[in-house]
């Protein structure tokens, strides 16, 4: 499908304006509109991968031209149409969070994966954004994508000003801190392009300081390898064991650089019950989550980002941080008992990955 370059009596300015507004009414909480040019950001990525920070996200190094270039994506594209769409919960409290940190038997998800696949909330949204465009316009090309494909989404969010980019490499902006999803449409027509916002982080090093592994080696450099969020998602293999400490309760991914991020304390909270936390997973214990069954893990986390890694490796997570539990003194000993119990039944029956961290976690005990 083509756009008509000029089709008759079409005001892109108030055109614009529309798309704003019908986006809001969609739940969206920003919109904003770049070219598909990426830029020095390409040449950024080539430097990274070339130092396999990667790890083994081999799907990064493999579609490296492609994030270069919007246009190989969807051939004829001129814009991008960037929104965002904020995650957190009603009842989200930082201040508990960092309490549930600090507690060894608890278990620690990441707050964007607590309710439904953000994957499926804002793709939906989006072809119904696209489909009201193309109702109003008349037909033209698109295509739209959110954390999908191989499209430097935190980029071209950036260019369109959705947000700076925050020395943990995240998109921050003044309204909603980082706690926020991305989404785009890449389009064929020439919209009014929209101005970036000037960074805001000044002096502060707050996401670099407080990371557990050290994963941000530098103001805007990630090294993935060594990120929480990295380990317990995209990592297929065993957690290397220079980190299984620093893991600490943390099960599945790592929002410590957002918890601190002092433009946090300007997170708005989502309206969608979608992002509502499911399943207890903001108060679930280690013991409790250790407990389901592979039919219940993949019956609860029916429709959940979460589902995507598989008993294997959620696991293998929950067996570190319970190898941490064992080895922390504010854990009473009738809870290790508890814990070295459930870790030893389930020994034998563990595949070679899940065998091997509970081997590990049962020895810290000695």
């Amino acid at each position: 499908m083509s756009f008509t370059p000029n089709p008759p009596d079409l005001d892109r300015s108030k055109l614009r304006a529309w798309l704003g507004e019908q986006a809001l009414q969609l739940g969206f909480d920003g919109l904003r509109i770049t070219d598909s040019h990426v830029g020095p950001a390409s040449e950024r990525l080539q430097a990274w991968l070339a130092e396999g920070r990667h790890g083994h996200m081999e799907y990064m190094e493999r579609h490296a031209e492609l994030r270069s270039n919007p246009q190989l994506l969807m051939p004829g594209t001129v814009r991008v149409i960037c929104v965002s769409m904020n995650y957190l919960p009603a009842e989200t409290d930082f201040d508990h969070e960092w309490q549930r940190l600090e507690d060894p038997s608890q278990a620690v998800v990441s707050l964007y994966a607590r309710g439904r696949d953000y994957h499926k909330v804002l793709r939906n949204r989006l072809q119904d954004l696209a489909k009201l465009l193309e109702e109003k316009i008349g037909a033209f090309g698109y295509r739209v994508f959110t954390d999908s494909a191989p499209l430097m989404e935190v980029e071209l969010a950036r260019k369109a000003g959705l947000g700076w980019r925050g020395k943990h490499t995240l998109l921050l902006n003044r309204e909603s801190g980082s706690t926020f999803f991305l989404g785009e449409i890449l389009v064929d027509m020439p919209l009014p392009l929209d101005h970036e916002q000037s960074d805001h982080c000044g002096t502060c090093q707050s996401c670099i300081e407080v990371c557990p592994t050290q994963a941000i080696t530098a103001p805007y450099q990630l090294d993935a390898r060594r990120c929480i969020s990295y380990l317990t998602i995209e990592n297929p293999k065993a957690i290397p064991m220079e980190f299984r400490r620093a893991l600490g309760n943390r099960v599945y991914g790592c929002d410590d650089c957002q918890l601190i991020c002092p433009w946090n304390k300007f997170a708005k909270r989502t309206q969608l019950s979608d992002f509502a936390q499911r399943h207890g997973l903001g108060q679930a214990s280690l013991l409790h989550l250790w407990s389901w069954t592979q039919a219940e893990f993949e019956r609860r986390h029916e429709g959940s980002a979460i589902r995507r890694i598989g008993y294997s490796r959620w696991r293998r997570n929950l067996a570190v941080a319970m190898g941490n539990a064992l080895a922390s003194p504010l854990v009473l000993d009738a809870e290790k008992g508890a814990i070295r119990a459930a870790l030893s039944n389930a020994l034998n029956s563990a595949d070679d990955l899940v065998a091997e961290h509970i081997q590990w976690a049962l020895q810290t005990s000695i």
